[in-house]
This record gives C-alpha cells, sequence and structure tokens, in this order.
C-alpha cells in the first residue's frame, strides 16, 4: 500500500533511473509533460523528451535521424520552418540550461512507431516511459458519444502497449476539459477514469501549482511557445496555463478561439496518472490497429470500428 503522503506516480518511478517522457498525440503535447519531466530532473534523474510531430520532419537532413522514424531535434533543427514545437521546446530548454535534445516520430501507424520507439529505448536504456496527453481522449475506450482526435494518441498507447523492455509504462493526462471542443463528453472521461481504479490502473490525480518551480517554468515555456509560434499557438496549453495561473471561464489569449466559450477551470491543471498496460487492456479497438504501417490506416479502422459500435449516449454533469 502507498502512504497518503507518497505520490502513486512517483512512487512507481522511485527506482527508475532513466526515464522517457513523450507527447502521445502531437503538436505541443510534449509540453503538457513539461513539468513532470522538470521534477524528474530536478531529483537528479536523466530524462529524454519525445513527441509524436506534427511537424514537417521529412526534411531534416540524413544526421538529424537516429534510427527509421526517429528524429533527433536541437535547437538548430530546420531554422525555416516556422511551425516546429519540438525545435521551440529545445530552444527553451537551452536558454534554462537544460538538455536541449526532443526526439520526435512522425505520424506512422503502430508498427513502425513501436520500432521508433524501441530504437529510442534501448539508444538511452530507458527504464520507465511517461505517455503524455494533453487533454483526455487517450483516456477513451471507443464506446463514448465522442473520441474527439483519438488517431495519434492510440496509435502511441498501442506501440507501447506490446514492448517489452521498460520497467514502468505510465500514461499521464493534463488539461481535463479540453476536448469538450472535440465533442468529448467528460461525465465519460470520468466513468472511464473509476473503472480503470477499480481496475487497480488508476495512480490519483494531482496539481501543477504556479507557485512550484516547475509550476513557472510550465508558464514560462508556454509563453515562449506563444512568442515564437504567434500563427499557431496551442490551445490545450494555452488553456493549461491559464488555469494554472487561476484563471476562470471564458478567458481569451490567442485569436484561435475567436468564436468559441472556452471554460478554463482548475481542474485543467491536474495531472490524472494511469498504468499504461492497464489503459491499453480497456481499448476496445487497440486490435484492430495493431498491424498498422500509416496513420490513414489508423484513422480508417477507427472509423470502421465506430460503425460497428453502439455508442453510450452522453451525460451531462448533475452538479
Amino acid at each position: 500500500m502507498t502512504p497518503l503522503h507518497t505520490n502513486p506516480l512517483f512512487g512507481r518511478l522511485a527506482d527508475a533511473e532513466r526515464i522517457l517522457v513523450s507527447g502521445a498525440g502531437g503538436g505541443f503535447d510534449i509540453y503538457a509533460g513539461l513539468p513532470l519531466a522538470l521534477s524528474l530532473l530536478h531529483q537528479g534523474r536523466a530524462v529524454h523528451l519525445a513527441n509524436l510531430s506534427f511537424s514537417a520532419l521529412a526534411g531534416l537532413p540524413d544526421d538529424a535521424w537516429a534510427a527509421p522514424d526517429l528524429a533527433v531535434i536541437t535547437p538548430e533543427s530546420a531554422p525555416h520552418q516556422r511551425y516546429f514545437p519540438e525545435r521551440t521546446l529545445a530552444q527553451w530548454l537551452r536558454g534554462h540550461g537544460y538538455p536541449a535534445v526532443v526526439h520526435a516520430f512522425p505520424q506512422t501507424g503502430v508498427q513502425p512507431l513501436r520500432a521508433a520507439y524501441a530504437a529510442l529505448i534501448e539508444r538511452y536504456d530507458i527504464d520507465a516511459v511517461v505517455l503524455v496527453d494533453g487533454g483526455t481522449d487517450i483516456l477513451l475506450r471507443g464506446d463514448e458519444a465522442g473520441l474527439g482526435t483519438p488517431e495519434e494518441d492510440l496509435t502511441s498507447v498501442a506501440a507501447l502497449a506490446a514492448l517489452e523492455g521498460p520497467r514502468h509504462r505510465l500514461v499521464v493526462s493534463l488539461g481535463f476539459g479540453v476536448d469538450a471542443y472535440h465533442g468529448v463528453n467528460h461525465v465519460q472521461v470520468l466513468e472511464n477514469i473509476a473503472a480503470l481504479e477499480r481496475e487497480g490502473a488508476y495512480l490519483g490525480a494531482f496539481s501543477v501549482p504556479r507557485t512550484t518551480r516547475e509550476g513557472a517554468l510550465y508558464l514560462d515555456a508556454v509563453s515562449h511557445a506563444q512568442e515564437h509560434t504567434p500563427e499557431h499557438p496551442s490551445i490545450v496549453n494555452g488553456s493549461i496555463a491559464a488555469a494554472v495561473r487561476g484563471a476562470f471561464g471564458d478567458v481569451r489569449f490567442t485569436d484561435r478561439t475567436r468564436g468559441s466559450e472556452l471554460f478554463v477551470n482548475p481542474l485543467m491543471s491536474l495531472y490524472f496518472a494511469f498504468d499504461l498496460p492497464g489503459l491499453a487492456a480497456r481499448c476496445l479497438y487497440l486490435d484492430r490497429i495493431e498491424d498498422t504501417h500509416l496513420m490513414r490506416q489508423v484513422q480508417s479502422r477507427i472509423a470502421e470500428f465506430r460503425e460497428d459500435v453502439v455508442a453510450r449516449p452522453p451525460r451531462g454533469f448533475p452538479h
């Protein structure tokens, strides 16, 4: 039994010395893992960063590739590209004295992504992987009223679920509520978390306070990213950062949300943590995407599954 004063997520990572923190869903997802990664770095662990990428990786030179589908991004990578969250994060890391490398995976199916993860894990002798979702669609099993944008998230889950090697494989979700704008019903998210608790796969939740070193650095990193990617700032991390600052309600931090009513609130600043194999076991279509090589195959397999499944009706919060 874990004592109440001990965080179960950090308890699971207590014996891990070389930890990979990886963004599951592309874009700026890796930023949602930054507070956790920085906390582990400040504890003296060796932490490596990766992200399933929406950046244009195909134009990178040959020496940027450590293995097939595994790019090594530094502050100098692809200076001509305006949108490159992995490079922007590497630049912020260098400016603050942290190791300034972020690995990037192109959008592929499960099989090539698993091989790329295996190469990265072998490269650094990783003994724990923490997969990060900015949002909650990674927690959906497939029969919910809406799935949000699950393709990249669940490709990452499937790639790691059957991968042997690391002692610990975990999932964290930061940004509860942001996927409502992609059709996710968060009562069903809570229902899924309750089921994961019953099955022993839920590791609890904890907040990212702005008064902590890691919380303050996260806010700085998000501001830096917004400044350096003004045409496509992260709505997810902008919402989380606003919540960490104590903002509430319809908060404006980018013109990209014009016409939408946001509901920034303290739940967005909570990390929800899970055992990855336990989470993967509840996904109803993971076997359907197992043999995929292309992201469009993943998309079509999920679409076919949704045609067959009877979706649970959405529910409203009773409070």
